[in-house]
């Protein structure tokens, strides 16, 4: 199993007084596909910013193929790593084919043109991804599904070894979400290597190869889905009631939450919420428990 990211002790935030990731050991192995999840600030985003070298650490090291990741310049990390970031501003009118373009940059001087490799390379991430056919739109004409799948082969026109993706499937129809994830794991078995911020747990439990775990910037669990995906571990994680379930159809787990018993104080919000007196509240209460005292006779 070959080894190209090893991550020790790291520790990193984005000021001085504010550390958001602590402790961080974790190994990157070709053809892993990695699912980094974790509730809303446990530090998924900031861990894969980090690794590709856009926020610097504060201490504990990071090699990258044997190297240190801060021996690498940018143009050189951009030959390694692809990069998706969780928003992309798109505030020019680019055509798709402009976009995915971009991803040949780190192999170009400011001066060249696209070379016949660069077209061949372009032309098969768009038809791979399924965008041929939306070359000459512009990006923001595009539905939220095309576009993620055009960026997409912007990323493997860049034709790096390792793909980090931070939500590369948010906001998406249950489809496109699928076939993204798809795409990761065809990819993963020609010899890639994905790691990629995740929110779709059963998605994740479908298709990734393992799990990396965060809480409160630790890792809590690093292994495949089944070792991840447990109960006990989940709603510690989540600070939530979760049960994850198999799946007899396809074999992998069901995450869901279990629902909590509503107490007095919420049920008085829904109340005022539903433009309800205290006095009818009170008559209500009143009328079950006197139909409770009849069916009891």
């Amino acid at each position: 199993m070959e080894n190209l990211i090893q991550v020790s002790n790291l520790v990193t935030g984005y000021e001085k007084n504010n550390v958001i990731l602590q402790n961080i050991n974790l190994s990157i192995n070709k053809g892993d596909f990695i699912g980094i999840i974790g509730k809303n600030g446990a530090g998924k985003s900031t861990l894969l910013k980090t690794l590709r070298g856009f926020l610097p650490y504060s201490s504990g090291s990071v090699e990258l193929m044997g190297k240190a990741l801060t021996d690498y310049q940018q143009r050189e990390l951009a030959m390694k790593i692809a990069y998706l970031q969780q928003q992309v501003e798109l505030t020019f009118d680019y055509t798709a084919k402009d976009i995915v373009m971009a991803g040949r940059y780190p192999y170009k001087k400011w001066y060249q043109q696209q070379d016949d490799r660069d077209k061949a390379v372009i032309e098969a991430s768009m038809e791979y991804t399924g965008v041929s056919d939306l070359a000459d739109k512009p990006i923001r004409a595009l539905s939220g599904g095309q576009r993620q799948r055009v960026l997409l082969a912007k990323v493997l026109a860049q034709q790096t070894e390792i793909l980090f993706l931070d939500e590369p499937a948010a906001g998406l129809d249950l489809f496109y979400q699928e076939e993204i994830f798809r795409f990761c794991q065809e990819l993963c078995r020609r010899g890639k290597t994905v790691v990629m911020v995740v929110h779709e747990l059963n998605l994740a439990a479908r298709y990734c190869s393992r799990l990396v775990l965060l809480k409160q910037g630790q890792i809590l669990a690093d292994g495949i889905p089944e070792e991840v995906l447990q109960d006990e571990i989940l709603s510690n994680a989540y600070d939530a009631p979760i049960r994850a379930v198999t799946n007899e159809a396809t074999g992998h787990a069901d995450i869901f939450t279990e629902p909590s018993e509503d107490s007095l104080e919420k049920q008085q919000l829904l109340d005022t919420l539903m433009g309800k007196s205290v006095d009818d509240t009170a008559g209500e209460e009143h009328q079950e428990n006197t139909n409770k005292q009849e069916g009891k006779h």
